[in-house]
């Protein structure tokens, strides 16, 4: 139990340093309601579980190599970009109300899949969570038992912050009018194409 506690709380803790995924589901949710917004978030944990058992079984260390780390690097970025293309057009659509032609209206599975294809576009996440438990390996001295049940405490943290997070915000959401949610939506849709380009920088600049 004590590794399953420490898992939440590093995960946790993790959670805090916000990225692309956070924004993007914040968009989900502000966009249509609570249940896409969770759909995304069950989509995000589970592609958070799928990479740290890759990354448990040592598969961490083959996306270690140059070549292999650029490639998947630059494949994440640009479908960062893409995303926040997508994203971007809907909030603009929406305030020029004259072009709807093109907007998705978001539902579970469209939430659920798009933000799957986001979060697991990115493998150099196994990466991270390679290096996290290595870290925790030596500084707990946990055995590969222990080292599982830390990895579940740290993807069950990714569920609980973010659907926690996501409800809040779906409550204040009804105080908040259709232009700024809209607006909202472009913000985040810009703040994705950031991720995207400046990851791309670092991937073409050498390690990151």
């Amino acid at each position: 139990m004590k590794a399953l506690g420490n898992g939440m709380l590093t995960g946790l803790l993790l959670q805090l340093a916000v990225g692309p995924v956070f924004f993007y589901i914040m968009g989900i949710t502000i966009d249509s309601n609570y249940l896409n917004g969770l759909a995304a978030i069950i989509a995000v944990t589970l592609a958070d579980y799928i990479y740290i058992v890759l990354s448990l079984v040592g598969l961490g260390r083959l996306l270690q190599k140059g070549r292999i780390r650029t490639a998947f690097g630059l494949v994440g970025s640009v479908v960062l970009v893409l995303f926040g293309l997508m994203v971007l057009y809907k909030g603009l659509a929406f305030i020029d109300a004259t072009d709807q032609t093109g907007v998705i209206n978001w539902t579970p599975l469209n939430s659920f899949t798009s933000a799957f294809i986001l979060t697991i576009s990115s493998p150099l996440t196994i990466v991270f969570w390679s290096s996290v438990f290595s870290a925790k390996a030596i500084e707990m001295d946990y055995k590969r038992k222990e080292l599982i049940i830390f990895g579940f405490g740290t993807g069950l943290s990714t569920l609980f912050f973010m659907s926690s997070t996501m409800a809040v915000l779906s409550l204040l959401k009804s105080d908040i009018p259709t232009l700024a949610i809209q607006i909202l939506n472009c913000l985040v849709g810009l703040v994705l194409i950031y991720y995207g380009i400046s990851r791309t920088v670092k991937t073409l600049r050498g390690p990151f």
